[in-house]
């Protein structure tokens, strides 16, 4: 029954994505920069999950997260068809307005008031005076400055259109706030508690805190809370409306309680997953939630945007007035009076920007140029862990190309790329080579299946290549057992051989000694691609593989697009190869359809750059989506890494669970937290 539960809420809560789509097919247009403030906001501040990052793009690391768009980028109008017609219009029946749904009886004995949120863990810090990795004694006051690569023309980071400055998650409090300890526990911030029925998760009711104000000084309401969703689900970005799309309706009972209705297939984690989202004044909302402006929509944050300078620098002031100071989440957080972001195009300028004494916090992504940079006086080098899993990044191989269709050709340019090599690249001197899409965690698959992975695998309806499954992971990425890079060479050239293809002169003659021998498919047209990039950081490192593929007879080139291009192609699913990767938390669940669901890779702008369309992945996500306790998570999550591996999709690199930062004047609390940086509980260096 709950497979069966599970399989339904999966393929209606993707319909409900392509609708939200659909609904604004007259333009998608990216919104990188947003996803890449959101991510920091999560990555340093606990602001949002990692769940929540996946849908919206988060980079792989702190650094990556602060990285911005160069310009506007319009994605390919969707195309229309009679199916999702008719879908839409069931759709359409099945949304009546909050005032036509009944209040539930909010005194029944299975209902409960609870003040924090634990999605199948336990709040541990509930009774606290403040979190652990808080100093609530913190010195106030100082600059916390530190870079942004990129452009920007916008400070609205929730529409498709506009790239939004840096930093913009500072200016607004969301309903809950995440432990950066905890895997989905979430603290009160402007709710003060959710009521909800542990037997009916049909609806939850949150209470505002009354104390809580915007800038202006008026009260935060519940249709404060209505309109900001409704803006969201109408005409925010994609990606929230497909990540909250299990929202059947949201009505304010009064000033200070509101009542979100959940479809009967939204994912049970919905509840909560309403309490990562920002909230927005009303009036602002009916006058410019759509307009790409630099002046931000009005909000409840800490901090306020005093001063702009679009593609150049972007700062907040502390509010004096901020009415949440006193949370309990809040104490010892957002120490700085000020916080800025000076934007530089190129991080290896950024790092001398900061040797010279430019900003504060510099946040390095080689840790060859970290290890090399000087230390000068009064400057602290160090790198910090956390314990999330290691980012899956490489190449992506599109597999709606009919090139890439073919696992073969994945396995040979896998093959093909010199991992050995590699590790010389600066950026890559520390990183281990990644094997699996949820590194370094209890998540990861390892070795062969477990009896109980062995067990789903066989329940799944596998096609051919995820048969490999049941054996282990493919043999390029087995740690300890690397081939010769010319033997994977010969071996990749005897699978595109196997494929179909064959090898001739350019003038279309046999091969010979004295000629280079050219690729060429079925029909005799040369094998030909390119790699996709949006800048110079990679192509050390893609060089040398673009030669091997010549060793091959094939034709790779790279090619560089500026931002907004990039963005334009990504957001359509319009390249052959690409850089992407894909973060994870502790606690995957919902987003990973997003990631990897048959429905996303039909999206533009979903999250599936792969392309991934598998009945055997679609089927495991379902019952990850189901579980209902830990282990289930983690043996679900394990199978699901087995299948993408099987599928050999992208050519992975290597990562690390190290962050590399070098400050001045600034200092961490006493104990960062598990889970990330933490860079708002950060605060001047003069320890009291």
């Amino acid at each position: 029954m709950k497979a069966r539960f599970a399989r339904t809420a999966y393929s209606k809560c993707l319909c409900a994505v392509r609708l939200c789509a659909k609904q604004n097919r007259a333009s998608d247009t990216a919104k990188q920069n947003s996803a890449k403030n959101l991510g920091i906001s999560a990555c340093a501040a606990g602001i949002l999950t990692v769940s929540v990052l996946a849908l919206v793009g988060c980079g792989n690391s702190l650094n990556d997260t602060e990285k911005t768009a160069n310009q506007t980028a319009q994605a390919a109008s969707l195309n229309d068809s009679a199916q999702d017609n008719a879908a839409q219009d069931n759709a359409a029946k099945d949304k009546p307005s909050a005032a036509d749904l009944t209040v539930p009886d909010l005194n029944a004995p299975s209902v409960i008031t609870t003040t924090t949120i634990a999605i199948k863990n336990h709040a541990e810090y509930e009774n606290a005076e403040h979190l652990p990795y808080a100093n609530p004694n913190a010195p106030q006051g100082g600059t916390l400055a530190m870079t942004a690569t990129g452009a920007f023309n916008s400070a609205n980071a929730f529409i498709d259109d506009g790239v939004a400055a840096a930093g913009t998650y500072y200016l607004y409090d969301t309903l809950m706030t995440g432990s950066l300890d905890e895997a989905f526990v979430l603290y009160p911030q402007l709710a003060s508690a959710i009521t909800r029925d542990v037997n009916d998760p049909s609806w939850v009711v949150y209470h505002i805190n009354p104390k809580a104000r915007f800038w202006d000084g008026t009260q935060v309401t519940a249709a404060d809370v209505q309109a900001t969703f409704e803006a969201i689900l109408d005409k925010g970005l994609m990606s929230w409306r497909g990540f909250l799309a299990g929202i059947r309706a949201v009505r304010a009972l009064d000033d200070g309680r509101v009542i979100f209705y959940f479809h009967d297939h939204a994912s049970p984690e919905m509840f909560a997953n309403v309490g990562l989202m920002p909230v927005f004044a009303k009036a602002d909302i009916d006058a410019r939630f759509t307009k790409v402006s630099l002046t931000p929509l009005m909000g409840s944050g800490a901090y306020r945007l005093t001063k702009i300078e679009p593609s150049r620098l972007v700062e907040y002031t502390k509010d004096p007035n901020y009415w949440g100071a006193d949370v309990m989440a809040n104490r010892g957080r957002f120490n700085f009076e000020r916080i800025r972001f000076v934007y530089y195009q190129d991080e290896a300028v950024a790092s001398e920007a900061f040797l010279a004494g430019q900003f504060n916090l510099l946040i390095e992504s080689s840790p060859a140029r970290f290890n090399a940079l000087p230390t000068p006086k009064g400057v602290v080098k160090q790198s910090f862990t956390n314990t999330n899993p290691v980012p899956m990044q490489g190449l992506v191989m599109n597999t709606r190309r009919a090139l890439f269709a073919d696992v073969k050709v994945r396995r040979a340019l896998n093959l093909a790329f010199d991992w050995s090599w590699a590790k010389s690249v600066p950026k890559f001197v520390n990183a281990k080579r990644l094997n699996s899409y949820f590194y370094g965690s209890k998540l990861a698959a390892t070795g062969a299946p477990s009896d109980k992975e062995r067990e789903v695998l066989l329940s799944l309806p596998l096609d051919d290549v995820e048969k490999s499954a049941l054996v282990g992971t493919p043999s390029y990425l087995q740690i300890g057992k690397p081939h010769s890079h010319r033997e994977n060479l010969l071996l990749a050239r005897q699978l595109l051989l196997q494929a179909g293809f064959r090898y001739q002169t350019p003038d279309g003659k046999p091969p010979n000694a004295s000629t280079p021998s050219v690729l060429v498919d079925k029909k005799g047209v040369p094998v030909r691609f390119e790699i996709l990039l949006d800048s110079d950081e990679y192509a050390p490192l893609l060089l040398p593989f673009v030669r091997n593929l010549a060793r091959l007879g094939i034709d790779a080139r790279l090619r560089r697009m500026e931002r907004a291009s990039f963005i334009t192609a990504k957001r359509a699913f319009d390249y052959d190869l690409i850089v992407d990767s894909f973060m994870q938390g502790n606690s995957p669940g919902a987003e990973q359809a997003y990631l990897w669901g048959s429905a996303a890779a039909d999206e533009a702008g979903n999250q599936n750059s792969i392309g991934v369309k598998s009945a055997a992945v679609d089927e495991v996500i379902a019952r990850l989506i189901a579980a209902d306790n830990r282990a289930d998570i983690v043996l679900y999550t394990k199978v699901l890494d087995r299948l993408l591996l099987a599928g050999e999709y992208m050519i992975p690199w290597g990562g690390e669970n190290a962050t590399y930062v070098m400050y001045k004047d600034i200092t961490p609390p006493p104990r960062t937290p598990q889970a990330s940086l933490g860079l708002d509980y950060w605060y001047r260096a003069d320890t009291p």
